[in-house]
This record gives C-alpha cells, structure tokens and sequence, in this order.
C-alpha cells in the first residue's frame, strides 16, 4: 500500500483551494496538510510543514508568481518537496520557465480528477507528470526546434513584450544594463532579428510568450 502524499495547495482563489480541498480528500491517500493563498505563503509552509509535494497556480496575485515560487521551495534545505503545476496556462513560455524553475510535473486544470490523483502520486514518487496537451507541445519541440531561449532570457523578452526599456527592465529583474544587453543580444541571434519588435513579434508568433 502506498504510503499518504502530503500536500500543500497553492492557489490565490479560495474558491479553487476549497474545490480542490474537497475533491482530494475523496481520492484517498492524499492528506492536504496546509493551503497557501500566495507564493511567499506556500514557501514558508514548505518549508515549515515539509510536504511531499506543492500543487501550485503560476497565476498568483500579489508581487510573487507561480515561477519564482517554484525556484525558492525547490532551493530550500532537505527534504525538498516536489512541485506540481495546476494550472489554464499552456504556452511554451510557461511550460519551459516552470520546469526550468523546478517543478516536477505540469497539469492543466481541464484535467480528470484521477489524471490529478495519479500525477499527485507520481510527483511524489519523483516521477515526471505531463498533462497530455503539454506533452504534445513538448514533442512537437523536440521534433521542430525553436531557438532555445533560457528561461532568463524568456523573463526578459516578456518585459521587452510589455514596452519596458533597458533600464526598465533591469530594475525589474534585479540586474544590470549591462546583463540586459548581454541577453538581448543573444535573443537577437536566437531568433535570428535585429530589433526589439521584430523580437517580441517573432516570439509571439513561436508562442514563446503568454
């Protein structure tokens, strides 16, 4: 008998977490043992509570979103508890920016709630769990590639998306100029253009963007 997989929910909706409160608990073998409205809410019970696994939203209010949550529980001491997106996104953006953060699997929410059981046990058995649409994305990648940006360089072609210039978006991310035109011009090999619109038009096209 598989042992009971602890587990912290992370969603900013209270609604969603009581929803999925209430449809785990009639899985069996799922303990939700904490709820966190926030990213920095769900670190701290992280790392207070050391759960088997963290469902988490990408879209959370506040300051913090799903992606930098994800690199800081995945960051903290031993036992590191593995980190499962649930969540409407799909974009190759949000796909890469996730797995690169750490987490261990990516569900979208139109899932069956026993794809949701069943991935929740494969997270915390370590094992990988893809909703079938991301699996196919992630194919059709690996059988068509795409310039294969960093998730740094995927952060800063977002804020290039939303206007923001050198400075703007160095103050935004916590790095220099400097480091800002070292990505970019890299971005502009990648996507083989020399323009910031020409850029962000091609990373929208590639639906490397949200």
């Amino acid at each position: 008998m598989n042992p009971v997989v602890r587990l912290v929910l992370c969603d900013d909706h209270a609604v969603v977490r009581a929803g999925l409160r209430a449809l785990l608990a009639s899985a069996g073998g799922i303990e939700v043992v904490g709820e966190a409205g926030s990213g920095p809410e769900a670190i701290a019970l992280a790392a207070r509570l050391a759960p088997d696994v963290v469902l988490m939203d990408l879209q959370l209010g506040g300051e913090m979103d799903g992606i930098e949550a994800i690199r800081r529980i995945t960051a903290q001491p031993a036992p590191v508890p593995r980190v499962l997106v649930l969540t409407t996104y799909d974009t190759d953006a949000d796909i890469t920016r996730a797995i690169a953060a750490g987490a261990t699997g990516y569900l979208l929410k139109a899932e069956r709630p026993e794809e949701l059981f069943s991935a929740i046990h494969a997270a915390a058995q370590g094992r990988t769990a893809l909703s079938a649409p991301v699996a196919d994305r992630m194919m059709t990648r690996l059988r068509n590639p795409r310039p294969a940006l960093t998730a740094r360089e995927l952060d800063i072609l977002t804020q290039l998306a939303l206007g923001l210039g050198n400075r703007e978006i160095a103050r935004a991310l916590h790095v220099s100029e400097a480091t800002v035109k070292t990505h970019l011009g890299r971005i502009y090999e990648k996507l083989g253009v020399d323009t910031r619109a020409a850029a962000v038009a091609h990373a929208k096209e590639q639906r490397l963007l949200e």
